[in-house]
């Protein structure tokens, strides 16, 4: 890229052409277990970065690739990460600077986020097949929040109060913290993780929400039934979310009207909802639908931190009494029929009948 047209750029864009791997700009990927990567050099492997429509660099998406028998150079970096394996085993090792280090195994499913600024280094645990996994980070804010790289890459500060290299610090235990929010380090499989009911949303749908290493970012996982659609409702911007299992569809559209966009998924599709705009989500397929949705912002146990989490049940209240969710009763009646039509041509069962009577 020319000199002055990157100078044009912010710090966190400079940053991305500077890595040199495939930089995706769009609503969605429709499968990030077998999209392009490159080679990347800061990090050792395989790799991409995606920036998807709606997020607006509050946070981005990269996914990582091991070859068989190799491993990532350490890395650290002042900004949280997610990260959630989508293939492979392997196992990390993470320390503080002068600290013990702890290592970890990890498998296809498996979710967790290296402690803030802790050096972390990842190996692939087969001989024969790659690993990889996809990281959500907040890189793009605190890159352009502090203008310079060392001070995000280098920074030799340590954050005890979130890790002190305890010995069990990733062991698969957890504890409910409240209501449906599950507080732990390491969750081994999130596709088999058993959900509470949640039923504010509709569509007898279950969820859990994680709260990982003491991140002021934070997960959930939601699973709605064959036949069924999820309530429309809107947020801040701030999650991107990944599809576990099952087929179906997203709708998304402006609060105040527009055309809707649609986004068509699979298992292994990633998208982001838009800041403020109302998404919905319908399963077409023959098995429940389950998505992992990791968000910028949203702690349940850091209030303040995310628009979202000052009123965090606001997304299961009606909009007409100042939430941020459409009843089914108040909905487009488009939605029910566009819904119908795409049933009939997957030859999945219509299953809403408690919530339309008669239909």
């Amino acid at each position: 890229m020319e000199e002055k047209k990157l100078q044009s750029l912010n710090l966190y864009e400079q940053w991305m052409v500077e890595e040199g791997v495939p930089v995706v700009r769009d609503w969605f990927v429709e499968d990030v277990r077998t999209m392009e990567l490159k080679h990347w050099k800061r990090k050792g492997g395989l790799g991409a970065i995606i920036n998807l429509h709606g997020l607006e660099q509050s946070a981005d998406t990269y996914v990582c690739e091991i070859p068989p028998r190799e491993n990532l150079k350490p890395q650290r970096h002042l900004y949280e990460e997610i990260i959630y394996v989508l293939s492979g085993c392997g196992a990390t090792t993470i320390w503080n600077e002068g600290g013990r280090k702890n290592t970890f195994e990890w498998q296809e499913g498996s979710l967790f986020s290296p402690p803030l600024n802790s050096w972390h280094q990842h190996f692939n645990g087969s001989g024969e097949k790659p690993a990889r996994y996809m990281g959500v980070t907040l890189a793009p804010f605190y890159i352009n929040l502090s203008n310079d790289l060392d001070f995000v890459f280098s920074n030799p500060f340590i954050f005890k109060k979130r890790f002190t290299g305890d010995d069990d610090f990733f062991n698969a235990r957890g504890k409910l913290y409240s209501g449906r929010i599950w507080e732990s380090n390491f969750i081994p499989d999130v596709r088999s993780f058993k959900l509470m009911e949640w039923n504010a949303r509709g569509a007898r749908s279950s969820n859990i929400v994680f709260e990982l290493s003491g991140n002021i970012m934070a997960s959930h996982a939601s699973e709605f039934p064959v036949g069924t659609y999820k309530k429309g409702h809107y947020g801040h911007g701030e999650a991107q979310l990944i599809i576990l299992s099952g087929t179906g569809y997203s709708l998304i559209w402006p609060q105040k009207g527009g055309e809707r966009v649609r986004i068509d998924w699979k298992a292994g599709t990633v998208f982001a909802p838009v800041d403020l705009w109302f998404h919905q989500h319908f399963n077409t397929g023959k098995e429940p639908a389950r998505y992992l949705a990791i968000r910028a912002g949203g702690s349940r146990k850091f209030r303040g931190v995310g628009r979202g989490s000052r009123d965090p049940e606001g997304a299961a209240k009606s909009v007409k009494l100042g939430g941020r969710q459409i009843e089914y009763e108040d909905e487009d009646p488009e939605i029910r029929m566009i819904f119908k039509a795409e049933l009939a041509k997957t030859g999945a069962p219509w299953l809403m009948s408690e919530f339309f009577p008669g239909e």
